[in-house]
């Protein structure tokens, strides 16, 4: 790392590769593999995962629409509910509008705006996504983070005792 006069260099976080969708701020940690390109049928079902959106739990989804893939946090902009009808289930019957089966609130699945009901001029929160190497991949940012998944044994952090 470089030193100046200021201080230590930070060093800048490189822009998702090309292919990454705009999002909520820029990415803030290493991407994160999410599925494989196959999982995602055009306007098909949707894969949901974990994050951890404001360091609490959420669910996300992502699906493929016109081509693209798109991801959200699960969460509608009128009423903080889970969005899906099924597992995975996020669009209308003609398969056009992303809609929320709580009170029928309607959003464009390319950029997550409200188009009807109750949402208002609301959107949903998007996650960046880039799609490479058949893989598709979901990147962090200050207010979406993945879920760590810790292998620490009792909540003392001690490691378990074992038994004769």
């Amino acid at each position: 790392m470089a030193e100046s006069h200021d201080g230590p260099r930070i060093p800048t976080p490189a822009p998702p590769p090309d292919g990454a969708q705009p999002g909520n701020g820029a990415p803030s940690g290493p991407e994160q593999a999410l599925c494989a390109s196959d999982e995602l049928a055009e306007r098909g079902q949707a894969v949901v995962f974990d994050v951890m959106l404001w360091r609490a739990p959420a669910r996300a989804f992502a699906l493929r629409f016109d081509g693209a893939v798109v991801a959200y946090i699960n969460r509608c902009a009128h009423v903080p509910t889970e969005m899906d009808w099924q597992p995975g289930q996020f669009l209308d019957m003609d398969k056009r509008w992303i809609l929320c089966s709580i009170h029928g609130a309607a959003y464009e699945p390319a950029d997550g705006r409200c188009v009807g009901g109750p949402c208002g001029r609301g959107r949903l929160m998007r996650i960046e996504t880039a799609e490479r190497s058949g893989t598709v991949y979901w990147y962090p940012s200050p207010d979406i983070q993945p879920v760590a998944f810790d292998d620490v044994g009792p909540s003392d952090g001690a490691a378990p005792e074992s038994t004769p």
